[in-house]
């Protein structure tokens, strides 16, 4: 059974999806940039290249069984209420926001005034959260760069997303109020989430989620192998606990000393090694992890 995935085809979610799939062993081809779809070789999977705001709609539909996307854009399509989120990827974070000029004396919502402009390419979450406010405001819709619009005479505001917010400051605008959090995504219909007996499908969506799932929480690791000397173990395992506990291997030739083998937050990894050269430690190797399946 061929399971179907989507992608978004370009923009600031593209890089980072291919990345995942590449290097949780999804081998896409060499020529996949060029396609609108491929099919894994020697799996039951194909990926869709498709717009990042079409796949919420498509996973709905039954179209595609799973997809990458964010998650403002299932929130915009409406389709929420059907969709599941299986695995946040911690990547595309951001916020979606009212910003307003620096000069227009906006500072919170309560500021913006019924009758007011605001350009957005996300209408429909605009109107959701001006409507919770009891406020009446026209929005009209853009395809993007959405700052210039207030310069341009067209809006009085912009509803837009937000990482770190040097474009607005580049702009000379402000953040007033946000109305979402959203991060990249992995998706799949309720449907096939809930099913009462999980078929083939659901278990190929599920080894893929868990693929990518170790390719994260192996990125910030590191695997550290150290000869120490065989009476400082019980130092070593409070410096260096591991997933569940530091493997200790017997060294040929030497009953002095021990091998040991740990992950290790690569954030800690300068201090770890200190650590361990005081207790004696010899042989120090650190590599990194592809993957790390808990």
């Amino acid at each position: 059974m061929t399971v179907k995935l989507a992608i978004p085809n370009k923009g600031r979610l593209n890089e980072r999806a291919v990345e995942l799939l590449s290097k949780s062993g999804i081998d896409l081809g060499e020529d996949w940039g060029r396609r609108l779809y491929v099919t894994a070789k020697e799996q039951d999977l194909e990926i869709m290249f498709i717009r990042a705001q079409d796949i919420p709609a498509f996973i709905e539909s039954g179209a595609i069984d799973f997809g990458i996307t964010g998650q403002d854009m299932v929130a915009e399509s409406g389709y929420g209420d059907y969709l599941e989120d299986v695995l946040n990827l911690e990547f595309g974070v951001c916020r979606l926001s009212i910003a307003a000029p620096e000069a227009s004396g906006i500072h919170s919502a309560k500021d913006i005034k019924d009758g007011t402009r605001i350009a957005t390419s996300f209408p429909n979450l605009t109107k959701k959260y001006f409507d919770s406010l009891g406020k009446k405001v026209e929005i009209t819709v853009v395809s993007g760069a959405a700052e210039i619009m207030p310069y341009l005479g067209v809006s009085d505001l912009i509803c837009d997303l937000i990482a770190t917010g040097s474009t607005l400051k580049i702009n000379r605008m402000v953040e007033v109020c946000k109305i979402i959090d959203s991060q990249a995504a992995i998706f799949t219909s309720k449907e096939i989430a809930y099913m009462s007996s999980p078929d083939k499908k659901y278990q190929e969506i599920m080894d893929v989620v868990e693929a990518i799932r170790s390719v994260m929480s192996a990125e910030d690791k590191k695997y550290l192998m150290a000869n120490i000397p065989k009476k400082k173990i019980t130092q070593v395992e409070k410096i260096v606990p591991g997933i569940n506990g530091p493997t200790i291997l017997e060294l040929a030739g030497n009953e002095n000393m021990v091998a040991v083998q740990v992950v290790v937050s690569s954030k800690d990894m300068y201090k770890t090694i200190s650590k361990l050269k005081k207790l004696g430690a010899e042989g120090i190797l650190c590599m990194s992890i592809d993957r790390l399946v808990k």
